[in-house]
């Protein structure tokens, strides 16, 4: 087995946890992955458990060290890039139970809506916090969240040891410190991590939180992402199958991550015209630049979030491989198509294509479970328009036509939002699942106009918390990091022959939003 240092990343996405080892010029030798378990107790709750969350990421680390033939020892640093789910523990550090179960519910998951009354009231509040966050309070934060538990379950909220972002959970869990992400702070919880901002203390008042920060064993201190946390504690480097000599460095949510992993080493390059699209179960649009932006509707700006020295602004849709999912378990004519469903329907559509339009009169809003970019409405749902008494195969490849779209459409307006308000994109760096199916690529250029940028490197998002790892010896300096690591890019122009199309399903398209987007 190797004994030449080499780096871990850990990536805990929303089905999965995945564990990635590295050489110290970003070249991923093997990856490991193992399913989480989800639990739906009701309409809106998502939960999971931080114990089965633990496990998996175990499995992973173990099973990718020993694919990638490297000795324990050789690991010598580790971060995590995860989903903004929140983590309960109680005051012995145990989890807290959300629901019963084998091992306890105890994560309120990022896509559970169960706190859209409370998010409508953060935002009622007209706070200052909302100036960071477009405006608007999104049920998928954590303060909505928690203000719901402590008026649903007062019983659980009283007794909260810690409560934290999933990615803050394992460095805590790892090496014992309880100090945050300012990633993760600064996009989910509210904090402002400007100089002599930090916790709005009259908006917790607002909403009647002000106990919060003390009973979660949150501060003012927050680290900011790739700078040294500690080292691995006995237990957690007996549990990873590593040692206690490897390093832990702060890390960052998912789609932070996979920004870093493929528009990192482009920031230095005209940031304003440039936006990083991480597309998997939801899809995140991160753009970073030097100056504060404030954008209706888009999450931010964030300073820091992404990198020292760059403001971030977000924007998000809450659901779009997951709707294409829901779409093929939705319609009978889905098992026609066999496992490689969305490969199969690929090759269908862009052969179509050729000939123009495949479904010029259906069309899909795609916001089933609400709007969180531009529109940042939780309240908006779903609908299919167009149909006929086509067969089912035939309604099928149509609407999932449709969708693929709509979810590009959806992009392309939160991108129109972003270049009114001091940005210029024109380029969009695509990584994620969507990266890798071709329909989607040709979709995200045609259907936005931009130029897309496909990077070689096969897990950009695990290469983002890879960086995160390897700044921790850079002082924290994962820009620079980024900045020499070299995978190759793939570059994909917009075809003008599809012009036409695209801007007419856009503006059929923006028609089902009621004139909220002109």
């Amino acid at each position: 087995m190797s004994h030449q240092e080499h780096v871990l990343g850990i990536d805990i996405g929303t089905g999965s946890a995945r564990a990635g080892i590295f050489t110290l010029d970003g070249v991923m030798l093997a990856e490991a992955k193992t399913p989480i378990a989800m639990h739906r107790p009701a309409e809106h709750h998502v939960e999971q458990s931080s114990t089965n969350i633990w496990n998996a990421v175990c499995s992973a680390t173990q099973r990718a060290r020993e694919a990638a033939g490297v000795a324990p020892d050789a690991i010598t640093s580790m971060s995590v890039s995860a989903t903004c789910s929140l983590v309960l523990l109680d005051q012995q550090d145990k989890p807290l139970e959300l629901s019963p179960g084998d091992e306890a519910w105890n994560i309120i998951v990022w896509m559970d809506h169960r706190a859209t009354a409370e998010a409508a009231e953060c935002t009622a509040t007209n706070a200052a916090p909302l100036s960071n966050l477009g405006g608007v309070m999104s049920p998928e934060m954590q303060m909505p969240k928690l203000m719901w538990l402590k008026r649903h379950r007062p019983e659980l909220y009283n007794q909260i040891g810690y409560a934290g972002d999933l990615g803050d959970w394992l460095g805590f869990k790892c090496t014992g410190s309880i100090e945050r992400s300012v990633c993760m702070l600064a996009c989910k919880w509210t904090f402002d991590p400007r100089p002599g901002y930090g916790w709005d203390h009259d908006f917790l008042d607002q909403i009647g939180m002000q106990d919060v920060l003390e009973r979660a064993r949150l501060s003012d201190q927050v680290r900011p992402v790739g700078v040294r946390l500690g080292q691995l504690t006995a237990a957690a480097a007996a549990d990873l199958g590593l040692t206690t000599d490897c390093t832990f460095a702060v890390g960052m949510i998912d789609a932070y991550a996979g920004a870093l992993g493929t528009l990192g080493r482009s920031l230095t390059d005209a940031p304003e015209k440039r936006l990083a699209v991480i597309g998997g179960t939801s899809t995140c649009h991160i753009s970073a630049q030097p100056e504060r932006r404030e954008v209706p509707g888009v999450w931010g700006p964030y300073p820091g979030a992404l990198c020292n020295g760059f403001v971030a602004n977000e924007g998000g849709q809450s659901i779009t491989g997951a709707l294409l999912d829901h779409l093929v378990a939705m319609f009978a004519a889905g098992s026609e198509f066999g496992d490689d469903v969305h490969g199969m329907l690929s090759d269908v559509l862009l052969e179509r294509l050729e000939n123009g339009d495949p479904a010029p009169h259906t069309h899909v809003c795609p916001d089933f479970i609400g709007n969180r970019s531009p529109l940042a409405d939780p309240e908006i749902r779903g609908a299919i328009t167009g149909l006929t008494l086509d067969t089912p195969r035939e309604s099928f490849i149509k609407v999932y036509w449709a969708a693929a779209t709509a979810l590009v459409y959806g992009t392309r307006a939160i991108i129109e939002r972003l270049n009114a308000h001091g940005y210029a994109i024109d380029t969009l760096h695509l990584s994620g699942g969507h990266g890798r199916s071709a329909l989607l690529r040709k979709l995200y250029a045609d259907g936005t106009g931009c130029r897309v940028i496909l990077s070689d490197a096969p897990e950009p998002v695990l290469l983002g918390a890879a960086v995160a790892a390897m700044a921790a010896n850079a002082n924290g300096d994962v820009l620079s990091v980024a900045s020499e690591l070299s995978p190759g890019e793939q570059v994909l122009a917009p075809d003008p022959a599809t012009y036409e199309l695209h801007s007419a399903r856009y503006a059929a398209f923006k028609q089902l939003y009621a004139g909220r987007l002109d």
